[in-house]
């Protein structure tokens, strides 16, 4: 493993978050001894990433003059008689705190499982209402670094990267027995074309939905939530028929994150199934009614209070930072908030900015950002001259889109990892930065997007909105509560699941 990403992070967030040296008030200059904060962050805990990049850390601070500048930076937080994990800012990186964190998990928070997880933001709204998750897999390995270091209270051996088929046949060995109360994801679904007759289940391209259902079936939660595009409720009746053979009474609407204080105009298509004799339509009216209570929020209210930055001018530098264009971990140094940033902050205040770096662009983009005004894209006059495009305007009118900030963004897309010109910032003459894009999608500002810099446009661009799963979250939570005995498997249920058990499980 290399951990030398993880020890620039480190001294990365202690430098900008810590601004004043640690003192044993002895005198000026007097440096706090490092060795608690150390000791504290490279504890063995007996599981191998942590452990060896403690190792690491330790044989480190004996060559590094400057971590070990920075472990004694971080000692003011971190000595004999204090430990103030709440306000440390690596705290995602320190083993006594990832330790603390597994063992005040709540014993009765219902476990769930998240499949295609991602980088963990539907996992999040769940977390934020008192689950926590038994198991999480996802194909892409920036992900699951992702939801590992912004989940420290889930063991990383049990946040998988690889094939959910692999992770599906394993899942007895995974669990232990643990109950699992909810199963959670969007699994990709090519073949639901409504001129295609081939069952959804049965179509080869479908293999990564079919283990999903397989799941459900293995597991028997008593709910589960699947998310996916739009155009999938073509085939609702199809999907919900799947379910319904292993035991699942299940209904489908499509729900905008904007109705839920989310400040991006989003559909997605949730599905909600549970063998709870739970009545789902009565579930999604309350989902609904919840959204009505949500304070409605724009663009504006998303980027208000992160310093303005230029486009890179560096070519083919996406890692590097700069005072124009921002760094990938900052000082926070304007410090301002509204209600939206308290709300996704949760009340917190975030010393550090991270991921407000803006990307590189060309001369010619540059000017086209300048010119264009809020609400305009690729085919007005004014930069007819300059357009790369203006022969193809019928195909390339949203090349280029300035975003309003009096209004909700248009979707948040994978696309971004590409280039953010569909992504003007309204004020700026440049993209979204990765953080802005986060905090559209509701992300809290202490999460942080590791990876490649491109690829931390598509963990977000992919994410399903925390506020969204929250509030989905907080509804489906009431209803567990009901059933806080569980269900008894009834005998329909029991023979119609009875496939996907031990041997006879679909391929």
């Amino acid at each position: 493993m290399n951990f030398t990403t993880d020890k620039t992070e480190i001294m990365a967030f202690i430098w900008a978050a810590l601004l004043e040296p640690a003192s044993t008030g002895g005198g000026p200059g007097e440096p706090v001894p490092a060795d608690f904060a150390l000791e504290r962050m490279t504890k063995p805990i007996g599981e191998a990433y942590p452990d060896q990049r403690g190792r690491y850390l330790r044989e480190e601070t004996g060559r590094d003059p400057k971590l070990m500048a920075a472990f004694e930076r971080l000692s003011g937080l971190c000595i004999s008689h204090k430990q103030d994990c709440a306000g440390c800012p690596v705290s995602r990186y320190c083993n006594t705190s990832i330790e603390n964190a597994r063992k005040n998990k709540s014993a009765d928070a219902p476990a769930m499982i998240d499949l295609f997880c991602g980088a963990g933001g539907l996992s999040l709204g769940f977390a934020q209402e008192g689950f926590v998750t038994a198991l999480a897999n996802d194909i892409e390995e920036c992900c699951v670094d992702t939801y590992a270091h912004n989940h420290p209270e889930i063991p990383r051996d049990h946040i998988i990267q690889g094939d959910i088929a692999d992770v599906v046949k394993n899942l007895d060995e995974l669990l232990k027995g643990q109950r699992i109360r909810l199963v959670v994801g969007g699994p990709p679904c090519q073949g639901f074309s409504m001129a295609n007759r081939q069952r959804l289940i049965d179509d080869p391209r479908n293999h990564l939905y079919k283990k999903y259902v397989e799941a459900v079936a293995r597991v028997q939660p008593d709910f589960f939530v699947m998310e996916n595009v739009r155009g999938m409720y073509s085939v609702a009746g199809q999907v919900k028929e799947d379910f319904e053979n292993i035991g699942y009474a299940v209904a489908c609407h499509i729900l905008n994150a904007k109705d839920f204080g989310v400040p991006q105009n989003r559909e997605r298509l949730i599905y909600i199934g549970n063998r709870v004799e739970a009545d789902n339509e009565k579930i999604f009216r309350e989902i609904r009614e919840l959204g009505l209570k949500a304070p409605k929020t724009v663009l504006g209210d998303a980027l208000f209070g992160l310093r303005p930055l230029q486009a890179s001018r560096v070519k083919n530098a996406t890692e590097e930072g700069s005072l124009s264009s921002g760094y990938k971990i900052e000082e926070n140094t304007l410090g301002l908030e509204n209600a939206y940033i308290s709300r996704i902050n949760q009340g917190q205040k975030i010393p550090v900015v991270a991921n407000h770096k803006a990307r590189y662009n060309n001369d010619r983009d540059i000017e086209i950002f300048g010119r264009l005004y809020q609400g305009d894209r690729s085919d007005d006059p004014k930069i007819a001259d300059i357009m790369p495009y203006a022969r193809r305007n019928g195909i390339f009118k949203d090349k280029y889109f300035k975003l309003e900030e009096q209004k909700v963004c248009k979707t948040i897309t994978a696309h971004m990892k590409f280039d953010c010109n569909m992504y003007i910032h309204p004020t700026q003459a440049r993209g979204l930065t990765p953080r802005e894009a986060a905090r559209v999608q509701s992300y809290p500002d202490d999460y942080f997007f590791r990876g490649a810099y491109t690829k931390t446009f598509m963990q977000i661009g992919n994410s399903v909105p925390p506020l969204l799963g929250r509030a989905i979250a907080h509804i489906i939570k009431k209803y567990l509560g009901e059933n806080v005995n569980g269900c008894a498997d009834k005998g329909t249920a029991s023979k119609k699941h009875a496939k996907y058990q031990g041997q006879g499980h679909p391929d």
